[in-house]
């Protein structure tokens, strides 16, 4: 058995100079191709089940698949629930099975975040899982703009909720599609010299890749949330395995093509941030 929680890979990350990459699953067929992405790279993974994820497998179900996972690689695998937004869903995913909690009531009030968040720290903590929460409001790309996050208001979240881990907001943007921008260092470093929790950045695939690699490396950052990137690699690879004979219609075989190339993307992401051989 090779299920971790989130502080399980993330303090070792933090000390070793790496950052784990949380993958962003939609399916059976990119988690399982994740999961031995980071078995041929040696590396701990974190396999996480967003909103997107859950509208159309319930969490379960999901539990199961991602902790049947685990069992069948020799590297740390965490089982992790990614944007829980009320304490139902987030009791409902440790019941079963996951491994690590996502609250984010980043949308909210400080104190009621504050407030809520650590309401899950301690449900997590007595289940012996972990705890991640969000300070700053990371936005979408053509959606709602982002709020950056506040280092004193950063400081306060971290000490009263007693998270595992931080996500904030300095730049990064979920579902971005290119690698332009970056992320906003000063914010970061300003961060850091007043909380000492492990630091996640959400919609990671938008960070160029240097600076993705230069901050796993040298900065309290121990966790980037990759998804779009992925999910164009597997995008493409379905469009082609559809297009390539069009009187093709068995789901298995079609599918069947998009491991090599999902595979070989998460691959890159792990060796981007440095976890290759740090299982």
């Amino acid at each position: 058995m090779t299920l971790a929680t989130l502080s399980d890979v993330l303090q070792p990350a933090l000390k070793g100079g790496y950052a784990v990459p949380g993958l962003v699953c939609l399916g059976w067929e990119d988690m399982r191709a994740y999961a031995l992405a980071a078995q041929a790279e040696r590396a701990p993974v974190i396999l996480q089940a967003g909103p997107s994820c859950r509208a159309h497998t319930p969490l379960p179900v999901l539990g199961a698949m991602m902790r049947h996972l685990a069992v069948s690689v020799d590297v740390p695998v965490v089982v992790h629930l990614d944007h829980g937004y009320t304490l139902a869903e987030c009791r409902e995913a440790l019941e079963a099975g996951f491994t690590s909690l996502m609250f984010d009531g980043s949308r909210k009030p400080l104190a009621q975040n504050i407030d809520e968040t650590a309401q899950v720290a301690e449900m997590a903590h007595a289940a012996g899982i972990s705890c991640e929460g969000e300070i700053g409001f990371v936005g979408y790309s053509g959606g709602e703009n982002s709020a950056g996050t506040d280092p004193q208001e950063a400081a306060c979240f971290a000490r009263e909720t007693s998270v595992d881990a931080m996500a904030i907001s300095v730049g990064n943007m979920h579902l971005q599609t290119d690698h332009e921008g970056g992320l906003d260092e000063a914010r970061i470093r300003a961060i850091e010299a007043v909380t000492e929790v492990a630091l996640v950045i959400h919609g990671g695939s938008g960070v160029p890749y240097a600076q993705r690699a230069a901050l796993a490396a040298g900065s309290r950052i121990a966790k980037f949330n990759i998804g779009t990137e992925l999910r164009m690699a597997f995008g493409k690879a379905l469009r082609e395995a559809v297009n390539v004979d069009p009187a093709r219609f068995d789901r298995v075989s079609i599918l069947k093509e998009t491991h090599d190339p999902v595979f070989d993307a998460a691959r890159a992401v792990i060796r981007g941030l440095g976890a290759s051989g740090k299982a």
